[in-house]
Parts: C-alpha cells; sequence; structure tokens
C-alpha cells in the first residue's frame, strides 16, 4: 500500500492537467483565480492540502523549465522532482489544448519600450536569494523528449523585447543620477547596444555618482524573475574581466508590471552556467 504522503500517477495526471490549464490562462492574459483551482484540486484528490498542492506546483514549474517552457507566476520552481513527475507532464504538454499556440505567441510579441516617471513606484525587488542548503544538481543526462521545447531561447531571441528592456533600464539609470543632482552624468547614460553594436558584452554604459563607469547587461523576460536567461561566452569574460564596474540588470514581468534586481560582478559568482549549444566548424 502506497504511504500517504506518496502520489499516485492520477493524482499527479490531475494536478499536472490544472497547472496547464492555469498556465495557457495565464500566457494569454486571461484571469482565474489560483484559490478556487486549488480548492478544486483538494476536493479531487486523497486528502492533499493546499501547501501539499502549491509543493506540487512548485515542482511542475521546474519541470516546465528543464524543458524550455515558462512557468505560472508565483509558483517558484523547485528541483529534485520525481521521474513520474517528469513523465506526466512530458506526455501532457505537446497536446494540451491552446498551450503551445499561447506559448508561441507569449516569446514571439513585439514588445514596446516604457518610459518611467518620478511618480511611478521604485520596479527594484531585492535579487533572489539562494537556499542555505543547496539542492544537489544532478549530472547533465540527455531527454531525448519531443517535449523539450526551446521557448525560453526564442524569447531570448525577441529583439523588440530584448530593446524594450534596454531602453527601460538606460531611462532608470538616467533618472538615478539625475535624482542624485548628477545632471552631466545623467545625459551621458548611453545605449551602447544601440549606438556601438551588440558585442561589448554590455548593453548599457552609465556611471556611479563619483563618475566611475558601470558596465550594464540586460537581460529581459516578459516572465517570472527565477526564468533561466541566457548569456555568450563574451559576456561572461567581460563581466569577470570588469567584475569590479560590471552589472547584470535582470528585467522580469515586463509586459505586466516590470520590475528588475541586479546581480553585481562576475556572471559566476551568481548563477550556476552550463552549456547549452556549441559552435562545429567542419575539419579541413
Amino acid at each position: 500500500m502506497a504511504k500517504a504522503t506518496d502520489w499516485s500517477r492520477v493524482e499527479v495526471e490531475v494536478c499536472v492537467a490544472d497547472y496547464l490549464r492555469m498556465l495557457t490562462l495565464e500566457l494569454n492574459g486571461q484571469r482565474f483565480n489560483k484559490t478556487e483551482h486549488a480548492n478544486v484540486l483538494m476536493s479531487l484528490l486523497d486528502n492533499r492540502n493546499r501547501p501539499s498542492i502549491e509543493f506540487k506546483h512548485c515542482n511542475i514549474s521546474a519541470v516546465m523549465v528543464s524543458l524550455g517552457y515558462p512557468y505560472i507566476d508565483g509558483y517558484k520552481p523547485r528541483g529534485n522532482f520525481q521521474a513520474m513527475l517528469a513523465d506526466v507532464v512530458e506526455a501532457q504538454v505537446e497536446h494540451f489544448p491552446g498551450l503551445q499556440e499561447a506559448v508561441q505567441a507569449a516569446v514571439s510579441r513585439p514588445a514596446a519600450a516604457i518610459a518611467t516617471s518620478a511618480a511611478d513606484p521604485s520596479p527594484w525587488v531585492p535579487a533572489p536569494r539562494a537556499t542555505l542548503v543547496q539542492e544537489p544538481k544532478a549530472p547533465y543526462a540527455p531527454r531525448f523528449t519531443p517535449a523539450c521545447r526551446d521557448y525560453l531561447a526564442q524569447e531570448a531571441r525577441n529583439r523588440s523585447l530584448g530593446r524594450a528592456g534596454e531602453l527601460f533600464v538606460a531611462d532608470i539609470e538616467s533618472r538615478r543620477l539625475f535624482k542624485s543632482g548628477k545632471k552631466k552624468l545623467a545625459e551621458r547614460v548611453e545605449h551602447v547596444a544601440a549606438t556601438q553594436g551588440d558585442g561589448l558584452g554590455y548593453d548599457v554604459l552609465s556611471f556611479e555618482t563619483d563618475g566611475c563607469n558601470r558596465l550594464i547587461k540586460v537581460k529581459t523576460t516578459s516572465f517570472g524573475s527565477l526564468t533561466p536567461f541566457f548569456v555568450s561566452r563574451n559576456e561572461l569574460a567581460r563581466s569577470e574581466r570588469d567584475e569590479a564596474i560590471y552589472r547584470l540588470y535582470r528585467v522580469f514581468d515586463f509586459r505586466d508590471m516590470p520590475r528588475l534586481f541586479e546581480l553585481p560582478g562576475r556572471i559566476t559568482q551568481h548563477c550556476d552556467v552550463a552549456p547549452t549549444t556549441f559552435l562545429a566548424s567542419l575539419r579541413t
């Protein structure tokens, strides 16, 4: 007999289907009530309470991210999920009604620049804190499944979203310096990705209030704060060479209510970095 804490496959299937339904609604900009969904699930599952359901949703978020999908905002991805959960998600995700269309539209939708004003609430939030007990990282294992998609990579290639995020940051930096009484420095903030090109390893040239340079790399997503992002070898090298003046600004929830946090110094100081693609040259 299964323990009371074990989830049966039927329970997992019901929970995954509800999660995918909410994700599709969220990506389409349609409102839904998480509490109502949780209450329905509690009536269908075997004595599962709200915290256990939310924990399972967080596990599902981790599976979705591992497959290249966005996750539901508010359900922080938690790893160490069971193989059965991954199997169920993979079985449902490809054919769930409307999901593929919703994700494709969300990652490819053009974005417009957003101007800030002195009256706007601060968009800054603290950087996500690492847990004191790190979940062990499993060694890489290939997953040859059609459920894997490159939706997060597609969003990273959405040039209008990337440029809109860079302009958002340049405006924030100008306002920061102007508010500090550094009008001349504020006027010198430069969107170098547009004026000089994308190969510098950063996007915005800004300044500290003492006039020292601040090199800012901007990574923008329409999804949650823990959505993985892509960095180039050039960006990693720049963050290492100029770590004293380098900043990565992670802009998230851009289309809804853009917020951002800062990761100063070397990118590898804050992030686990794994190779995802390789440049292959023919041997001649």
